[in-house]
C-alpha cells in the first residue's frame, strides 16, 4: 500500500504546516449520507478501505482505523501493508477515537485536532468538542480540509441530470408534502422553516430524482423551506428544461449549490428547525436566526408509504421475484457445469433483473460471498478476491435492485451441494429467528428495539449473535437503507407504523468458514384493534423461494412450519402465472410444502 503511505507522509507535511497534531476523516457527506459521490470518499482515499462505515485518524506519528462487524475481515485485508491500526467497534479493549487521541497526544507539541466541518454533522462535532475538551484540553478545529492541498485527481461534484418522478409512482403531489412539512413544523416545533441536507427527503418531498450517488438516485443539492418560499440549492446547469417548468410550476426557486451557506445568513423568518445530526456544523454556524435543534419531520413521514407507493412496492417485488427465480433455477446446474465464480453469478443475476420493465439499476453493491466469503458481512467480490463457486457448501447473495416504482432488497443463503451439520444447523437458527420476528403482532407505535429479539432469540440460547442490525427501512425508489425505524439491539425508539417497509434479515458469521442470512422486506399492515388499542404485524413483500434443503426439521416448531409453507404457497401463486412451463415447474418444486 505504497500510496496509502506516501499519502499519510504529504498529509503530515500540511498537518505540521497548519500546527495540527492529528486529522480525523470520516465516511460522510455534507448531506450525511451513507453513500456519498467520489468528490467525498476522503476517507478512502487516505486509509485504502473502501467500506461504506469507518473512520480514520491520523497523527504525525501514527494513524488507526475504527469500523463495525460488517467490515473487520475486509478493513483487516485492505489495510494490511500500511500504517493504519484496525480498531473494531463494540469489542471489548477497542478505544473510542478520544480515547485514542489522548493517549497518543499526550506529550505532543500541539493541542490541536482537525476535521472538515462541512461534512460532518454539528453534532458529531459537538460531541467530539466535548470530549477530547476530557482528554486534556484538545480542541477541534473544523475550517480546514487538507485533501484540498494532497488530492490532486479528486472527482469533480456529480454533474448528472436530474429527472421527474411521476405522480404514478409517487402518489403524493409536492405542494401535499409541502403543506404536511409546514404543518409538522408549526405544531410540532413551532419553526417557521428548515433546511433540508439528506438528499433523499430533497428527493422525495419535491418528486424528482437523480443519479449523482452510486446505486442510490438522489442528486446532490439542498432544499430550504419557509412559511412563503422554498429554495433548491443545486448546480442550475444539472436542471433539465422539464424540470425547471416543473419547479417553476410548484412555485420553487433555484439557487446555486454553493450559495446555501449564504442563504442561511439572509434567511429572512424569526427561527428556522436545524436537525443536528443532518445538517453539517459549518452550515449549523452560519445561521443568524433562533435555531431550532429537533429532528427533521421528513423521514417519518417518507417512511409511511402511501397506497400508491405501496402497489409500486408489489410491483418491484414481482418483478424481482420472477429475476430471483430465474437465477436460481440456473444456479445449480450452472455451478455443477464448472466455471461459475462469485462475479458470474453477480452479473448473471444482474443481467435478469436488467429485463424486467422499470429497471434503473442495482440498489447497493450485490454481496456474493461463496463459503469462507460469506462469513464477510459486506463483502463484495473483485477480480482480486473473486473465487471459484464449487457444487457444494453455502453461497450467500445479498442484492437488490431499483425499479422505477420500487426498491428491493433480498438475502438468500443457497446449499449448493453436501453440508456440513454445523452449517445446516446454523442455517436452521437463523431461519427460525426470520419467521419468528416476520410472525410478529405487537401494538401501534412499538420500536423495533422491543422486537429485535424474536429474531436473535436461538442465537443467543446458544451463545450465538450477529453485530449488524437485524432490519432497515427501504426507500421507494430511493435509497436502499431508509429511518428512521430499524430493528437492532441499540436502543431506537422510532415508532412502527401501519406502511412502513423494513427489512428482516438476521444472520451468523463464521470467520474462515461460512456465513448465513435469510431476509425478506416486509410491510407494516394493521392486524386487530381490541380494548388495549390498535395492533399491527408484518406482510412478506419479497417474493422468492427460500431454501429448505439445509433445514434441520426437528429444529423448527410447528407454528415456523406453517409460515414457511403459507409463504412458499404465496410466492408459487403469485409468481406462476409469468413464468414459462420449466420455471413453474421448477418453482413448485422448490415451493412444496415442508412435512415433519
Amino acid at each position: 500500500m505504497a500510496n496509502v503511505n506516501e499519502r499519510l507522509e504529504q498529509l503530515r507535511e500540511v498537518m505540521r504546516r497548519e500546527n495540527l497534531a492529528a486529522y480525523i476523516f470520516t465516511s460522510t457527506d455534507p448531506h450525511n449520507g451513507e453513500y456519498v459521490p467520489d468528490h467525498w470518499k476522503g476517507r478512502e482515499f487516505i486509509s485504502g478501505f473502501n467500506g461504506s462505515a469507518g473512520t480514520a485518524v491520523v497523527t504525525l506519528t501514527s494513524a488507526a482505523l475504527w469500523t463495525d462487524s460488517r467490515y473487520f475481515l475486509a478493513a483487516e485485508e485492505q489495510l494490511r501493508g500500511t500504517e493504519y491500526q484496525l480498531m473494531k467497534l463494540k469489542m471489548p479493549g477497542t478505544p473510542t477515537i478520544p480515547e485514542w487521541l489522548g493517549q497518543e497526544l499526550r506529550n505532543a507539541d500541539s493541542t490541536e485536532i482537525g476535521i472538515d466541518g462541512m461534512t460532518n454533522s454539528a453534532a458529531f462535532v459537538e460531541s467530539l468538542v466535548s470530549d477530547m475538551r476530557q482528554q486534556g484540553g484538545i480542541t477541534v478545529r473544523t475550517n480546514f480540509d487538507p485533501l484540498r492541498f494532497i488530492w490532486n485527481d479528486r472527482p469533480a461534484i456529480p454533474m448528472n441530470p436530474v429527472e421527474l418522478h411521476p405522480l404514478e409512482y409517487a402518489g403524493e403531489d409536492t405542494q401535499s408534502k409541502l403543506r404536511r412539512i409546514r404543518e409538522a413544523l408549526r405544531k410540532q416545533y413551532h419553526a417557521d422553516g428548515m433546511l433540508v441536507s439528506a438528499l433523499d427527503d430533497i428527493a422525495w418531498t419535491l418528486n424528482l430524482r437523480g443519479q449523482d450517488v452510486h446505486c442510490n438516485p438522489v442528486f446532490v443539492s439542498y432544499l430550504l423551506i419557509s412559511t412563503t418560499r422554498v429554495i433548491l440549492y443545486v448546480n442550475k446547469e444539472k436542471l433539465p428544461l422539464a424540470v425547471k417548468s416543473y419547479l417553476q410550476d410548484n412555485g420553487i426557486e433555484v439557487d446555486s449549490y454553493e450559495d446555501v451557506s449564504r442563504g442561511l445568513r439572509d434567511y429572512f423568518e424569526y427561527n428556522i428547525l436545524l436537525d443536528p445530526s443532518e445538517t453539517s456544523h459549518t452550515l449549523m454556524k452560519a445561521v443568524v436566526r433562533e435555531v431550532v435543534r429537533q429532528r427533521s419531520p421528513i423521514p417519518a413521514m417518507k417512511a409511511v408509504k402511501n397506497p400508491t407507493e405501496i402497489q409500486g412496492f408489489k410491483s418491484a417485488m414481482l418483478k424481482d421475484g420472477i429475476a430471483m427465480v430465474k437465477f436460481l433455477k440456473w444456479l445449480k446446474p450452472a455451478v455443477e457445469a464448472g466455471g461459475q465464480t462469485e462475479m458470474s453469478l453477480d452479473a448473471k443475476l444482474t443481467s435478469l433483473r436488467a429485463e424486467q420493465p422499470g429497471f434503473r439499476g442495482i440498489s447497493f453493491d450485490t454481496i456474493c460471498g461463496y463459503e469462507q466469503h460469506g462469513a464477510i458481512v459486506h463483502y463484495e467480490a473483485t477480480p482480486e478476491t473473486d473465487i471459484p463457486v464449487e457444487p457444494r457448501g453455502f453461497v450467500l447473495l445479498d442484492s437488490g435492485a431499483q425499479y422505477l416504482d420500487g426498491t428491493t432488497d433480498i438475502t438468500r443463503t443457497i446449499a449448493l451441494g453436501p453440508l456440513t451439520e454445523e452449517q445446516r444447523r446454523v442455517y436452521t437458527l437463523v431461519l427460525r429467528g426470520h419467521i419468528q420476528l416476520s410472525m410478529c403482532k405487537f401494538p401501534d407505535g412499538a420500536a423495533g428495539t422491543q422486537m429485535d429479539v424474536l429474531a436473535r432469540q436461538f442465537l443467543w440460547r446458544e451463545g450465538l449473535n450477529y453485530l449488524h442490525g437485524t432490519g432497515h427501512g427501504v426507500g421507494q425508489y430511493l435509497n436502499v437503507h431508509e429511518g428512521p425505524h430499524q430493528f437492532r439491539m441499540e436502543w431506537v425508539p422510532a415508532p412502527f407504523r401501519a406502511g412502513m417497509t423494513v427489512t428482516d434479515e438476521p444472520g451468523l458469521y463464521l470467520a474462515g468458514r461460512f456465513g448465513v442470512r435469510t431476509e425478506n422486506t416486509l410491510l407494516v399492515t394493521p392486524y386487530c384493534e381490541t380494548e388495549f388499542g390498535r395492533f399491527l404485524q408484518f406482510e412478506p413483500l419479497t417474493l422468492c423461494p427460500i431454501d429448505t434443503t439445509p433445514i434441520i426439521r426437528e429444529m423448527m416448531l410447528d407454528e415456523e412450519i406453517e409460515w414457511l409453507n403459507q409463504y412458499h404457497s404465496t410466492v408459487y401463486e403469485t409468481l406462476a402465472p409469468h413464468l414459462d412451463d420449466d420455471e413453474r415447474l421448477w418453482l413448485r418444486e422448490a415451493t412444496a410444502s415442508l412435512e415433519r
